[in-house]
């Protein structure tokens, strides 16, 4: 069993069932997260007892860094999996500290007609230490500490759920990767059902909506989950998840020429989240081989910001960071599959 694919909890609970007292979890995690030995023969405060169990029944394994694209304010990691499988994951120089984008699972069955990531289908969910071993493997390979997380790389997150749940107690538990949940973000493309599960946690997690459309007729056409859950159904899902938590949402809104940029989808949209706990981050399109949609051009974007801004809708375009690495989320280990 690898270390990292427990919660503090479920390790408490593994540890008294074979004969050990609670308290030896938290000595354990201290060790491995806060102290980074990674050698249980090292930890000189557990009993011989204990480190003979865990030398027996457990292993502390990352995945490994293979590939590695780097710009100045972004680095793109392709990382294998112990299966051999690889995903990616995106570091971040923000003027507030380093973020990293995460991967949830192996490929992804969404189907977006924009996205890397669904170009090659969804293979497995990660498990608990794969997504937790994506900031380790990061923070060791540039010795530095992370600031914020963003799941929001290969996969959809609410379609591995019950992972993402652990994920969130883990990244957020102060002896252990120890990131405020504020500074913790799920995004996903619309699975109406796990919004509300989602929203009864009750935590300060922050939540980001993949809408990229004002209209089904639109979303029908770009995202296949829209023929399952409708804009409406979405938007009453974050109604919700807003009067649960009083966290305001992220709607995530991808530029595509000639289909979503235009004035009346601006407006219509304006319409669609005036006077909700809402804001906007437009995203200019990073164009791949593989899909004939082109990004809209500057003009547009600005157009578009211009008249969300008239509504009195909050809305950013989000800043360029990689413009030189295999920007497209998924674009690098689809790559790396086709080598």
């Amino acid at each position: 069993m690898n270390i990292y694919d427990f919660t503090l909890e479920e390790l408490e609970n593994y540890l008294i069932e074979n004969g050990f007292k609670k308290f030896n979890a938290t000595q354990l995690i201290e060790w491995i997260y806060e102290k980074k030995v990674y050698d249980f023969h090292n930890m000189t405060n557990l009993s011989k007892k204990l480190i003979e169990f865990l030398s027996t029944n457990f292993v502390i394994e990352k995945p490994k860094v293979v590939q590695v694209e780097t710009s100045p304010l972004a680095n793109k990691y392709l990382l294998e999996l112990k299966d051999s499988n690889k995903i990616e994951c995106v570091l971040m120089n923000h003027d507030y500290g380093y973020s990293l984008c995460v991967s949830s699972q192996v490929g992804c069955n969404m189907g977006c007609s924009f996205c890397e990531s669904g170009r090659l289908k969804k293979v497995r969910d990660l498990e608990l230490h794969e997504l937790i071993g994506q900031i380790i493997c990061v923070q060791e390979y540039e010795n530095i500490r992370i600031d914020s997380i963003v799941v929001m790389g290969i996969g959809e997150p609410f379609d591995n759920f019950k992972n993402i749940k652990r994920f969130i107690s883990v990244v957020t538990h102060n002896k252990m990767i120890a990131i405020g949940q504020r500074h913790l973000t799920i995004s996903t493309c619309g699975l109406v059902p796990k919004i509300y599960e989602f929203a009864d946690l009750e935590t300060g997690v922050n939540l980001a909506i993949s809408l990229h459309a004002p209209n089904n007729e639109i979303r029908d056409k770009i995202m296949k989950v829209n023929r399952a859950y409708k804009i409406e159904d979405v938007m009453k899902a974050l109604d919700y998840y807003i009067e649960k938590t009083n966290r305001r949402v992220t709607i995530e809104y991808i530029m595509l020429a000639g289909i979503n940029d235009t004035d009346d989808c601006a407006r219509e949209l304006a319409k669609l989240i005036k006077g909700k706990l809402m804001y906007i981050n437009l995203i200019p399109y990073n164009e791949t081989t593989h899909f004939e949609l082109k990004r809209s051009n500057d003009f547009k974007i600005k157009s578009f910001y211009d008249i969300l801004k008239s509504n009195n809708v909050n809305v950013t375009i989000r800043k360029e960071m990689g413009g030189n690495l295999s920007a497209a989320c998924g674009q690098l280990r689809a790559n790396a599959q086709k080598e």
